[in-house]
């Protein structure tokens, strides 16, 4: 099921989600839904806190990243999900700009500098524990996504100058002034 993605200016956005503790039919139908709702949008990862469940679980689709190695855990179409994702530095990282985008903040783009490798360890759809080394698109996946698990958004991240130029826009959208391709839900309620 298509779910709706919370838009900027929602309390569950900015809120530190919890541990996933358990396997339940509950969790592995919010990662399939996930999943067609990041695709349904056309995103490439979606964390849990985008569509209101304040859980440490996050989905990437490989299938859209030309550099994406064999994942372990990643299932035939390319969906990955990612049960409390860890980041560790990665002794090769550099620092690389790239413009990032948001499904939770419709039409806006901006420049953010991050690491371009880090280390990832995560439990997987089958609880059992996964490490890789990952670079490129993916490591940026990866870092955007435990941002929203950590209350952070990619605006938060933008030089002083950039985010007060963006203040405007943001703030229509926490009043739900915006529209989305896809099923959003705003302060001012569904669309």
């Amino acid at each position: 099921m298509v779910l709706p993605i919370y838009t900027y200016g929602l309390p569950v956005l900015r809120r530190r989600a919890d541990e996933v503790t358990a396997d339940s039919p509950d969790l592995q139908r919010l990662a399939d839904d996930m999943i067609e709702t990041m695709r349904g949008a056309h995103g490439i990862g979606l964390a849990a806190p985008q569509v209101g469940h304040s859980l440490r679980l996050v989905t990437v689709d490989l299938s859209v990243m030309d550099d994406a190695p064999d994942v372990p855990g990643a299932d035939p179409s390319g969906a990955l999900v990612l049960l409390n994702p860890e980041v560790a530095p990665h002794p090769a990282a550099e620092r690389e700009e790239f413009e990032e985008g948001c499904l939770s903040i419709p039409d806006v783009r901006e420049v953010v500098v991050r690491p371009d490798r880090l280390r990832l360890r995560w439990t997987g759809r089958d609880f059992a524990t996964h490490e890789l080394d990952a670079e490129g698109m993916l490591a940026r996946v990866i870092q955007h996504e435990i941002d929203h698990l950590d209350g952070v958004l990619f605006t938060d991240r933008v030089s002083a100058l950039r985010k007060r130029l963006l203040t405007r826009r943001l703030r229509m959208i926490a009043r739900g002034e915006t529209e989305a391709e896809y099923p959003i839900r705003t302060v001012a309620g569904d669309r």
